[in-house]
Formats: structure tokens, sequence, C-alpha cells
């Protein structure tokens, strides 16, 4: 199966609420390598690799997020795969 590459960017009520941890715990469920971390305008942003319909399992739940989030916005840009991450990791 092909990999892809997502970068991501979530605005909103999305710092604060876990969302960092959530998408980390849901990236590993799905199997998907890549990072998220919080961004100094508030918003969270985060790169998926894996197979294309797993990464948009996971941009589906970006959408929405941990149940205290509220996200108004998630842009999306599609990238060729890099295969550089062997892991999902929360960046500090």
């Amino acid at each position: 199966m092909s990999q892809t590459r997502a970068s991501i960017r979530v605005t909103g009520r999305v710092q604060g609420v876990w969302f960092r941890q959530s998408t980390k715990n849901m990236a590993d469920q799905l199997g998907l390598t890549g990072w998220v971390r919080n961004n100094p305008d508030n918003s969270v942003s985060a790169v998926f690799e894996g197979p294309r319909e797993t990464v948009k399992k996971a941009i589906e739940w970006c959408k929405h997020g941990p149940d205290l989030a509220f996200v108004d916005e998630l842009q999306i840009e599609w990238q060729e795969a890099t295969g550089e991450y062997e892991l999902f990791h929360v960046v500090r």
C-alpha cells in the first residue's frame, strides 16, 4: 500500500485540552508516524505519515479532536511521504 504524508494546522480551542496527547494516542492506534506540536498562535500542527486511507482517518479525527476541544478550521497539505519518522511523537 502506498504511503502518503499530510501536514495539518488546526485552529480553535485546541491548546490546553489534551489535543496533542490525544492526537498521539490516536496516531499510535492507527500505526501512523510523524509528530504534533502547539504553535505560538494557539493553533496545533501535525504531520501524519502512513497509508492514505489511514491518514484520512487521522484527519477526520482532528476535525473535532478530544472532548474539550473546539475546532474552527483544519488546513491540510498533502505531500509525498519521506519515511523519516519511526514513531509518532509530541513535540514540546
